[in-house]
Protein backbone atom coordinates (compact mmCIF):
# COMPACT_ATOMS: atom_id res chain seq x y z
CA UNK A 1 0.00 0.00 0.00
CA UNK A 2 1.34 3.41 -0.94
CA UNK A 3 1.95 5.90 1.89
CA UNK A 4 -0.23 8.94 2.45
CA UNK A 5 1.49 12.19 1.53
CA UNK A 6 1.74 15.53 3.26
CA UNK A 7 2.90 18.44 1.10
CA UNK A 8 4.73 21.50 2.40
CA UNK A 9 4.34 24.36 -0.04
CA UNK A 10 1.68 26.10 -2.11
CA UNK A 11 3.58 27.24 -5.21
CA UNK A 12 3.27 26.42 -8.88
CA UNK A 13 5.40 23.30 -8.58
CA UNK A 14 2.96 21.88 -6.02
CA UNK A 15 0.08 22.55 -8.40
CA UNK A 16 1.87 20.52 -11.06
CA UNK A 17 3.00 17.76 -8.70
CA UNK A 18 -0.17 16.90 -6.78
CA UNK A 19 -2.23 15.74 -9.80
CA UNK A 20 0.68 13.52 -10.88
CA UNK A 21 1.00 12.01 -7.40
CA UNK A 22 -2.66 11.04 -7.57
CA UNK A 23 -2.25 9.65 -11.07
CA UNK A 24 0.45 7.36 -9.66
CA UNK A 25 -1.88 6.15 -6.91
CA UNK A 26 -0.64 8.21 -3.96
CA UNK A 27 -3.09 9.75 -1.52
CA UNK A 28 -2.41 13.44 -0.81
CA UNK A 29 -3.82 13.84 2.69
CA UNK A 30 -2.64 17.26 3.84
CA UNK A 31 -1.03 20.48 2.70
CA UNK A 32 0.85 23.18 4.60
CA UNK A 33 1.16 26.84 3.59
CA UNK A 34 3.00 29.83 4.98
CA UNK A 35 -0.40 31.37 5.67
CA UNK A 36 -3.69 29.65 6.36
CA UNK A 37 -5.26 31.49 3.43
CA UNK A 38 -2.63 30.21 0.98
CA UNK A 39 -3.04 26.66 2.26
CA UNK A 40 -6.82 26.85 2.03
CA UNK A 41 -6.77 28.20 -1.53
CA UNK A 42 -4.51 25.40 -2.83
CA UNK A 43 -6.36 22.74 -0.81
CA UNK A 44 -9.65 23.87 -2.35
CA UNK A 45 -8.18 24.04 -5.86
CA UNK A 46 -6.56 20.60 -5.65
CA UNK A 47 -9.22 18.96 -3.46
CA UNK A 48 -6.87 18.16 -0.57
CA UNK A 49 -8.85 17.19 2.56
CA UNK A 50 -6.71 18.93 5.19
CA UNK A 51 -4.84 22.25 5.19
CA UNK A 52 -2.93 24.19 7.82
CA UNK A 53 -0.20 26.73 8.42
CA UNK A 54 1.31 24.73 11.31
CA UNK A 55 4.09 22.26 10.53
CA UNK A 56 3.24 19.87 13.35
CA UNK A 57 -0.36 19.57 12.22
CA UNK A 58 0.85 17.78 9.10
CA UNK A 59 3.70 15.80 10.63
CA UNK A 60 1.58 14.38 13.46
CA UNK A 61 -1.16 13.07 11.20
CA UNK A 62 -1.33 9.25 11.25
CA UNK A 63 -2.42 9.11 7.60
CA UNK A 64 0.77 10.92 6.48
CA UNK A 65 3.84 8.70 6.12
CA UNK A 66 5.76 10.55 3.37
CA UNK A 67 6.31 14.31 3.22
CA UNK A 68 7.21 16.40 0.18
CA UNK A 69 9.02 19.59 1.22
CA UNK A 70 8.46 21.97 -1.71
CA UNK A 71 8.49 25.28 0.15
CA UNK A 72 11.09 28.02 0.52
CA UNK A 73 14.63 26.78 1.30
CA UNK A 74 14.95 28.49 4.67
CA UNK A 75 12.40 26.01 6.05
CA UNK A 76 13.73 22.81 4.45
CA UNK A 77 16.12 21.75 7.19
CA UNK A 78 13.87 22.29 10.19
CA UNK A 79 10.93 20.47 8.58
CA UNK A 80 13.09 17.57 7.32
CA UNK A 81 14.82 16.98 10.66
CA UNK A 82 11.54 17.10 12.57
CA UNK A 83 9.81 14.81 10.05
CA UNK A 84 12.51 12.14 10.30
CA UNK A 85 12.41 12.36 14.09
CA UNK A 86 8.68 11.67 14.04
CA UNK A 87 9.15 8.73 11.68
CA UNK A 88 8.16 10.14 8.28
CA UNK A 89 9.87 9.49 4.95
CA UNK A 90 11.14 12.72 3.35
CA UNK A 91 11.58 14.07 -0.16
CA UNK A 92 13.12 17.54 0.05
CA UNK A 93 13.28 20.04 -2.78
CA UNK A 94 16.57 21.60 -3.79
CA UNK A 95 18.57 23.21 -2.33
CA UNK A 96 18.55 21.09 0.80
CA UNK A 97 19.16 24.15 3.00
CA UNK A 98 20.55 27.66 3.16
CA UNK A 99 24.05 26.62 4.17
CA UNK A 100 26.05 23.49 4.84
CA UNK A 101 25.43 23.68 8.60
CA UNK A 102 21.70 23.29 8.03
CA UNK A 103 22.16 20.37 5.65
CA UNK A 104 24.61 18.65 8.01
CA UNK A 105 21.81 18.47 10.59
CA UNK A 106 19.64 16.80 7.96
CA UNK A 107 22.45 14.32 7.21
CA UNK A 108 22.80 13.41 10.88
CA UNK A 109 19.04 12.92 11.19
CA UNK A 110 18.95 10.64 8.12
CA UNK A 111 21.86 8.59 9.47
CA UNK A 112 20.09 8.23 12.80
CA UNK A 113 16.94 6.92 11.08
CA UNK A 114 18.27 4.69 8.25
CA UNK A 115 14.95 2.85 7.93
CA UNK A 116 13.38 6.01 6.47
CA UNK A 117 13.71 7.32 2.93
CA UNK A 118 15.47 10.69 2.81
CA UNK A 119 16.20 12.07 -0.65
CA UNK A 120 16.69 15.42 -2.40
CA UNK A 121 14.66 16.07 -5.54
CA UNK A 122 17.54 16.18 -8.04
CA UNK A 123 15.35 14.61 -10.70
CA UNK A 124 17.86 14.89 -13.55
CA UNK A 125 19.39 11.68 -12.18
CA UNK A 126 16.26 9.86 -13.40
CA UNK A 127 16.08 11.50 -16.82
CA UNK A 128 16.86 8.72 -19.35
CA UNK A 129 19.37 10.89 -21.24
CA UNK A 130 21.51 11.35 -18.13
CA UNK A 131 21.08 7.74 -17.06
CA UNK A 132 22.46 6.65 -20.42
CA UNK A 133 25.18 9.31 -20.32
CA UNK A 134 26.38 7.96 -16.97
CA UNK A 135 26.41 4.36 -18.26
CA UNK A 136 28.36 5.32 -21.38
CA UNK A 137 30.90 7.34 -19.40
CA UNK A 138 31.42 4.34 -17.10
CA UNK A 139 31.74 2.06 -20.16
CA UNK A 140 34.53 4.25 -21.57
CA UNK A 141 32.64 5.90 -24.46
CA UNK A 142 34.50 9.20 -23.96
CA UNK A 143 37.65 7.70 -22.46
CA UNK A 144 39.20 9.77 -19.68
CA UNK A 145 36.92 12.66 -18.75
CA UNK A 146 38.76 15.94 -19.34
CA UNK A 147 36.17 18.70 -19.64
CA UNK A 148 32.51 19.24 -18.74
CA UNK A 149 30.81 22.25 -20.28
CA UNK A 150 27.35 23.41 -19.18
CA UNK A 151 25.16 26.18 -20.55
CA UNK A 152 21.72 27.08 -19.22
CA UNK A 153 19.60 29.90 -20.65
CA UNK A 154 16.16 30.74 -19.29
CA UNK A 155 13.79 33.56 -18.48
CA UNK A 156 13.45 35.43 -15.22
CA UNK A 157 12.59 33.46 -12.10
CA UNK A 158 11.10 36.51 -10.40
CA UNK A 159 7.33 36.63 -10.04
CA UNK A 160 4.90 39.52 -9.84
CA UNK A 161 5.35 40.10 -6.11
CA UNK A 162 8.22 40.00 -3.63
CA UNK A 163 8.84 36.50 -2.30
CA UNK A 164 11.72 34.25 -1.26
CA UNK A 165 12.99 34.00 -4.84
CA UNK A 166 13.93 37.69 -4.63
CA UNK A 167 16.18 37.25 -1.58
CA UNK A 168 19.52 35.48 -1.28
CA UNK A 169 18.93 35.27 2.48
CA UNK A 170 15.94 33.02 1.86
CA UNK A 171 17.57 30.84 -0.81
CA UNK A 172 16.58 32.60 -4.02
CA UNK A 173 18.77 32.90 -7.09
CA UNK A 174 19.77 30.98 -10.19
CA UNK A 175 22.69 29.28 -8.45
CA UNK A 176 20.45 27.56 -5.90
CA UNK A 177 17.52 26.89 -8.24
CA UNK A 178 19.44 25.68 -11.31
CA UNK A 179 23.09 25.51 -10.30
CA UNK A 180 22.34 22.99 -7.55
CA UNK A 181 20.99 20.59 -10.20
CA UNK A 182 24.04 21.14 -12.41
CA UNK A 183 26.52 20.53 -9.59
CA UNK A 184 24.71 17.32 -8.68
CA UNK A 185 24.33 15.92 -12.20
CA UNK A 186 28.00 16.53 -13.06
CA UNK A 187 29.00 14.54 -9.98
CA UNK A 188 26.42 11.84 -10.77
CA UNK A 189 27.51 11.38 -14.40
CA UNK A 190 31.30 11.56 -13.91
CA UNK A 191 31.50 9.88 -10.50
CA UNK A 192 33.76 12.73 -9.36
CA UNK A 193 33.27 15.58 -6.93
CA UNK A 194 34.69 19.10 -7.01
CA UNK A 195 37.76 19.89 -4.94
CA UNK A 196 38.19 23.58 -5.85
CA UNK A 197 35.85 26.14 -7.40
CA UNK A 198 35.82 29.66 -8.78
CA UNK A 199 32.58 31.56 -9.23
CA UNK A 200 31.02 34.84 -10.32
CA UNK A 201 27.50 35.79 -9.22
CA UNK A 202 25.65 38.93 -10.21
CA UNK A 203 22.28 40.61 -9.63
CA UNK A 204 21.45 42.76 -12.63
CA UNK A 205 17.67 43.04 -12.18
CA UNK A 206 17.11 44.69 -8.78
CA UNK A 207 13.57 45.85 -9.37
CA UNK A 208 10.66 45.29 -11.74
CA UNK A 209 7.44 47.13 -12.53
CA UNK A 210 5.77 45.10 -9.78
CA UNK A 211 8.65 44.92 -7.28
CA UNK A 212 10.12 48.28 -6.36
CA UNK A 213 10.26 50.74 -3.52
CA UNK A 214 10.91 49.42 -0.03
CA UNK A 215 11.74 45.88 -1.19
CA UNK A 216 14.38 45.21 -3.79
CA UNK A 217 15.81 42.09 -5.42
CA UNK A 218 19.24 40.83 -4.31
CA UNK A 219 19.17 37.19 -5.50
CA UNK A 220 21.58 36.36 -8.31
CA UNK A 221 20.18 36.22 -11.86
CA UNK A 222 23.51 35.38 -13.54
CA UNK A 223 26.18 32.93 -12.46
CA UNK A 224 29.32 31.59 -14.09
CA UNK A 225 31.58 29.11 -12.34
CA UNK A 226 34.44 26.66 -12.81
CA UNK A 227 35.19 23.50 -10.85
CA UNK A 228 38.24 21.24 -10.65
CA UNK A 229 37.10 17.66 -10.06
CA UNK A 230 38.95 15.10 -7.95
CA UNK A 231 40.12 13.24 -11.05
CA UNK A 232 41.55 16.40 -12.63
CA UNK A 233 38.71 17.18 -15.04
CA UNK A 234 37.64 20.81 -15.50
CA UNK A 235 34.03 21.99 -15.40
CA UNK A 236 32.73 25.31 -16.67
CA UNK A 237 29.11 26.41 -16.33
CA UNK A 238 27.15 29.50 -17.33
CA UNK A 239 23.66 30.11 -15.92
CA UNK A 240 21.83 33.04 -17.49
CA UNK A 241 18.24 33.98 -16.61
CA UNK A 242 18.15 36.95 -18.99
CA UNK A 243 17.20 34.86 -22.04
CA UNK A 244 13.43 34.98 -22.36
CA UNK A 245 11.61 32.80 -24.85
CA UNK A 246 12.24 29.35 -23.44
CA UNK A 247 14.56 27.11 -21.50
CA UNK A 248 17.79 25.88 -23.09
CA UNK A 249 20.19 23.50 -21.35
CA UNK A 250 23.25 21.74 -22.73
CA UNK A 251 25.53 19.49 -20.67
CA UNK A 252 28.63 18.19 -22.46
CA UNK A 253 31.19 15.66 -21.21
CA UNK A 254 34.38 15.62 -23.30
CA UNK A 255 37.09 13.00 -22.97
CA UNK A 256 40.13 11.48 -24.63
CA UNK A 257 38.03 9.31 -26.97
CA UNK A 258 34.95 11.41 -27.68
CA UNK A 259 32.14 13.41 -26.17
CA UNK A 260 28.56 13.08 -24.96
CA UNK A 261 26.05 15.94 -24.96
CA UNK A 262 22.59 16.18 -23.41
CA UNK A 263 20.55 18.93 -25.08
CA UNK A 264 17.24 19.34 -23.31
CA UNK A 265 16.26 15.69 -22.78
CA UNK A 266 18.08 14.19 -25.80
CA UNK A 267 21.52 12.53 -25.75
CA UNK A 268 24.06 12.87 -28.54
CA UNK A 269 27.47 11.25 -28.91
CA UNK A 270 30.59 11.69 -31.00
CA UNK A 271 33.73 9.54 -30.93
CA UNK A 272 37.26 10.07 -32.17
CA UNK A 273 39.42 7.65 -34.11
CA UNK A 274 42.61 7.67 -36.14
CA UNK A 275 40.60 9.18 -38.97
CA UNK A 276 39.38 12.10 -36.85
CA UNK A 277 36.03 12.91 -35.25
CA UNK A 278 33.06 10.81 -36.33
CA UNK A 279 29.74 12.42 -37.13
CA UNK A 280 27.59 13.25 -34.10
CA UNK A 281 24.86 10.64 -33.57
CA UNK A 282 21.59 10.70 -31.68
CA UNK A 283 21.80 8.15 -28.86
CA UNK A 284 18.50 8.88 -27.11
CA UNK A 285 15.57 10.80 -28.57
CA UNK A 286 14.41 12.22 -25.26
CA UNK A 287 10.84 12.95 -26.30
CA UNK A 288 8.71 14.13 -23.39
CA UNK A 289 5.94 11.75 -22.47
CA UNK A 290 2.64 13.65 -22.77
CA UNK A 291 1.07 11.51 -20.04
CA UNK A 292 3.77 12.72 -17.64
CA UNK A 293 3.84 16.38 -18.50
CA UNK A 294 0.30 17.37 -19.44
CA UNK A 295 -1.18 19.34 -16.58
CA UNK A 296 -3.72 22.14 -16.77
CA UNK A 297 -2.42 23.66 -13.53
CA UNK A 298 1.04 24.57 -14.87
CA UNK A 299 1.88 28.24 -15.33
CA UNK A 300 4.40 30.27 -17.29
CA UNK A 301 6.67 30.82 -14.28
CA UNK A 302 7.09 27.09 -13.65
CA UNK A 303 9.00 26.88 -16.93
CA UNK A 304 11.77 28.86 -15.22
CA UNK A 305 11.41 27.48 -11.69
CA UNK A 306 11.19 23.87 -12.89
CA UNK A 307 11.67 23.55 -16.67
CA UNK A 308 10.45 20.48 -18.56
CA UNK A 309 13.62 18.34 -18.18
CA UNK A 310 13.57 18.96 -14.42
CA UNK A 311 9.83 18.40 -14.15
CA UNK A 312 10.09 15.18 -16.14
CA UNK A 313 12.95 14.04 -13.88
CA UNK A 314 10.92 14.85 -10.76
CA UNK A 315 7.97 12.85 -12.07
CA UNK A 316 10.25 9.88 -12.76
CA UNK A 317 11.60 10.16 -9.21
CA UNK A 318 8.02 9.96 -7.98
CA UNK A 319 7.57 6.86 -10.12
CA UNK A 320 10.63 5.33 -8.49
CA UNK A 321 9.18 6.08 -5.05
CA UNK A 322 5.96 4.33 -6.04
CA UNK A 323 7.93 1.29 -7.15
CA UNK A 324 9.87 1.30 -3.87
CA UNK A 325 6.69 1.31 -1.78
CA UNK A 326 4.34 -0.64 -4.03
CA UNK A 327 5.19 -4.17 -2.92
CA UNK A 328 5.72 -3.41 0.74
CA UNK A 329 8.66 -5.80 0.71
CA UNK A 330 12.10 -5.26 2.13
CA UNK A 331 13.40 -4.95 5.66
CA UNK A 332 11.67 -1.62 6.30
CA UNK A 333 8.55 -1.97 4.16
CA UNK A 334 10.11 -0.49 1.04
CA UNK A 335 12.70 -1.56 -1.52
CA UNK A 336 15.94 0.36 -1.84
CA UNK A 337 16.63 -0.60 -5.46
CA UNK A 338 14.20 1.75 -7.27
CA UNK A 339 15.51 4.81 -5.40
CA UNK A 340 19.16 3.74 -5.11
CA UNK A 341 20.28 6.38 -7.61
CA UNK A 342 18.34 9.21 -5.92
CA UNK A 343 20.32 12.04 -4.35
CA UNK A 344 20.76 11.38 -0.62
CA UNK A 345 21.04 14.07 2.03
CA UNK A 346 24.82 13.44 1.91
CA UNK A 347 24.70 14.33 -1.80
CA UNK A 348 22.69 17.42 -0.88
CA UNK A 349 25.38 18.41 1.62
CA UNK A 350 28.07 18.12 -1.07
CA UNK A 351 26.04 20.34 -3.41
CA UNK A 352 25.58 22.88 -0.61
CA UNK A 353 29.32 22.80 0.17
CA UNK A 354 30.07 23.64 -3.47
CA UNK A 355 27.54 26.49 -3.51
CA UNK A 356 28.96 27.90 -0.25
CA UNK A 357 32.45 27.80 -1.78
CA UNK A 358 31.16 29.51 -4.94
CA UNK A 359 29.63 32.33 -2.90
CA UNK A 360 32.93 32.77 -1.09
CA UNK A 361 34.77 32.79 -4.41
CA UNK A 362 32.44 35.39 -5.90
CA UNK A 363 33.21 37.64 -2.93
CA UNK A 364 36.95 36.94 -2.64
CA UNK A 365 37.50 36.68 -6.42
CA UNK A 366 39.77 33.73 -5.77
CA UNK A 367 39.67 29.95 -6.09
CA UNK A 368 38.14 28.35 -3.00
CA UNK A 369 38.45 24.85 -1.53
CA UNK A 370 35.32 22.71 -1.25
CA UNK A 371 35.00 21.38 2.31
CA UNK A 372 32.37 18.77 3.16
CA UNK A 373 32.21 18.75 6.95
CA UNK A 374 31.42 15.82 9.22
CA UNK A 375 31.10 17.89 12.38
CA UNK A 376 29.47 21.26 13.02
CA UNK A 377 32.63 22.69 14.57
CA UNK A 378 34.41 22.31 11.23
CA UNK A 379 32.01 24.83 9.76
CA UNK A 380 32.63 27.70 12.18
CA UNK A 381 35.29 29.40 9.98
CA UNK A 382 33.09 28.93 6.90
CA UNK A 383 30.03 30.44 8.60
CA UNK A 384 32.12 33.41 9.68
CA UNK A 385 33.40 34.00 6.15
CA UNK A 386 29.94 33.63 4.64
CA UNK A 387 28.67 36.21 7.15
CA UNK A 388 25.41 34.28 7.46
CA UNK A 389 22.73 35.12 10.02
CA UNK A 390 22.83 33.36 13.37
CA UNK A 391 21.80 29.78 12.64
CA UNK A 392 19.26 29.94 15.49
CA UNK A 393 17.62 32.95 13.87
CA UNK A 394 14.97 32.20 11.26
CA UNK A 395 15.69 33.49 7.80
CA UNK A 396 12.55 35.59 7.92
CA UNK A 397 13.86 37.34 11.02
CA UNK A 398 17.21 37.79 9.33
CA UNK A 399 15.50 39.22 6.27
CA UNK A 400 13.54 41.67 8.37
CA UNK A 401 16.80 42.93 9.85
CA UNK A 402 18.49 43.29 6.47
CA UNK A 403 18.54 46.68 4.71
CA UNK A 404 15.17 47.34 3.10
CA UNK A 405 16.30 50.03 0.74
CA UNK A 406 19.17 50.53 -1.60
CA UNK A 407 22.48 51.59 -0.07
CA UNK A 408 22.82 55.37 -0.28
CA UNK A 409 24.89 56.59 -3.20
CA UNK A 410 27.48 59.24 -2.43
CA UNK A 411 27.60 62.23 -4.71
CA UNK A 412 31.11 61.46 -5.95
CA UNK A 413 29.96 58.01 -7.05
CA UNK A 414 27.27 59.17 -9.47
CA UNK A 415 29.45 58.43 -12.48
CA UNK A 416 30.02 54.82 -11.53
CA UNK A 417 28.04 51.87 -12.77
CA UNK A 418 25.42 50.51 -10.34
CA UNK A 419 26.79 47.86 -8.01
CA UNK A 420 25.81 44.46 -9.42
CA UNK A 421 27.20 42.55 -6.45
CA UNK A 422 24.60 43.59 -3.91
CA UNK A 423 23.51 39.97 -3.45
CA UNK A 424 26.79 39.28 -1.64
CA UNK A 425 26.89 39.34 2.16
CA UNK A 426 27.13 43.01 3.09
CA UNK A 427 30.59 42.80 4.66
CA UNK A 428 31.95 41.12 1.52
CA UNK A 429 30.67 43.58 -1.07
CA UNK A 430 33.63 45.11 -2.91
CA UNK A 431 34.67 48.49 -1.60
CA UNK A 432 35.39 51.27 -4.05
Amino acid sequence: MLPGIGVFGTGDIVRALVPFLRAKGFRVEAIWGRTLEAAENVATELNIPFHTNKVDDVLLRKDVDLVFIICQPDLHAQIAVKALGIGKHVLCDRPAGLCQLEVLKMVHASQYYPSLISVVSHGLRFLPAFVQMKRRVEAGYVGTVNVCDVRVHCGSMIGTQFDWMCSHLMGGGILTMVGSHIIDIVSFVTGQRASRVHGLMRTFTKSTDKINGIRWIDSDDFCSFQMILEGGACVTATLNSHMGGGFVQEVAVCGSRGRLVVRGAALYGQTTSSGGMAREELLHQGLDEPSLLTNRNTSTRINSLLPQPYLQGLFRLVGALKEAFATGDGEHGWLKGPVASAASFEDGQYVQAVMDALRLSSASRQWEQVTVATDETQLNPLMTRLNLPNINMSSLDALSQAPTNRPPQHQHQHHRRPNTESHLPWSMAPKH
